[in-house]
């Protein structure tokens, strides 16, 4: 399979962009942007802010069945609001810390937020305990906390199995843990060491962990991301990686990673599964190479094509049919003011996604 990306249209939004979804009809994007929630509409290349967090805004989705959208933040709320009216429905006061990553499940059921602050526990500065659960699973209706999980802080990342069954987190440690979202028993547990680093050079700290995690079309296997080890991790040299495993085996396995002279440097931020189910999309920030967002194949685990975007990319959304790919991120810090205001700097980029078969493929 050969993968051609040709980029259709761009706009900007006022400040950084840490989060995003697409509707389901792919015209319209949320954006968990530094400065509140944005509703944008791709056609018109036009947004509007619809509310706010007392914090940066890390996470944002669509409710479809609830015609709402719903937000996670730095503040560690999470909040509803109504798309007709643009209005805000409910506020929850979820956890004490930030909410660093938030999911909505399939069915549209639920919402999983994960949290927590890295605190040396220890001389070797291994992370202290958990002040607080570091995954709520929260009614999508209610606002009703379903279930409160333990993991080791700070957990990055988060996400639904396809069938809305399990949830998986991953933390700073490269720490992955899944439970079943019913009776909230813990499913299966492993630890990574590539995703982590130890610094020995200008801090002593941990640095890195798992930032995107998502589960494959059939839910059997889960693909992790983040950047390897460093030995200066203020850095951010390490290699841009990602892992398959096998979770569902009693040990889980890892069964693919970023294959050698596939990478440059740079902590990668987001996967996407494209909706055919043969790719994923994987972005961030780059330090050294010549990209920082790439589609994979799911099976070989072969990059099939690159992009150099310019800017940090947060997350990446393919739309329905998978035709298009949406990008959202920030581009460097705001300059100077001008006549009263800063510069615009959050990023949404649209790329026109072409797949064609190899002859031999063809021929086979």
């Amino acid at each position: 399979m050969e993968l051609s990306l040709k980029k259709s249209s761009d706009f900007k939004l006022p400040t950084g962009i840490l989060g995003a979804s697409l509707s389901q009809d792919g015209q319209s994007l949320v954006a968990a942007c530094m400065d509140g929630v944005y509703m944008a509409d791709l056609p018109s290349k036009s947004a509007e802010r619809i509310g706010q967090h007392e914090s940066y805004v890390s996470s944002a989705a669509f409710l479809p069945a609830q015609d709402a959208v719903v937000s996670a933040g730095y503040d560690g709320a999470i909040q509803w609001f109504d798309l007709a009216t643009r209005q805000q429905t409910r506020h929850l006061e979820l956890h004490e810390f930030w909410s660093w990553d938030m999911a909505v499940s399939p069915d549209q059921a639920m919402m999983a937020s994960v949290t927590g602050q890295y605190l040396a526990g220890g001389y070797k500065y291994e992370p202290l305990a958990e002040r607080e659960p570091s995954l709520r699973i929260v009614s999508a209706t209610s606002g009703e906390v379903l279930h409160s999980l333990p993991h080791v802080p700070s957990v990055q990342a988060v996400a639904f199995s396809p069938d809305s069954q399990f949830v998986a987190a991953g933390n700073l440690m490269g720490e992955v843990r899944v439970w079943n979202c019913q009776s909230s028993e813990l499913a299966a547990q492993w630890t990574t060491p590539d995703f982590t680093s130890w610094g020995i050079i200008k801090s002593h700290c941990y640095l890195g962990g798992i930032f995107a995690i998502r589960f494959t079309p059939d839910g059997k296997e889960l693909i992790v991301a983040g950047m390897g080890p460093m030995r200066d991790p203020m850095a951010g040299n390490g290699r841009q990686r990602w892992q398959k495993w096998a979770w569902t085996e009693k040990a889980p396995r890892k069964l693919d990673e970023t294959h050698n002279g596939e990478s440059g440097e740079g902590l990668m931020e987001t996967l996407a599964i494209h909706p055919d189910g043969d790719l994923f999309a994987m972005g961030g920030r780059l330090r050294g190479g010549d990209w920082n967002v790439a589609l994979f194949e799911l099976a070989t685990g072969n990059r099939k094509a690159t992009l150099k975007t310019g800017y940090r990319v947060t997350e990446a959304n393919f739309n329905a049919d998978g035709s298009q790919l949406v990008l959202v991120g920030t581009q460097g810090q705001p300059n100077a003011m001008k006549d009263g205001k800063f510069p615009d700097f959050g990023r949404v980029e649209l790329y026109e996604l072409t797949k064609t078969e190899d002859e031999k493929a063809e021929g086979e």
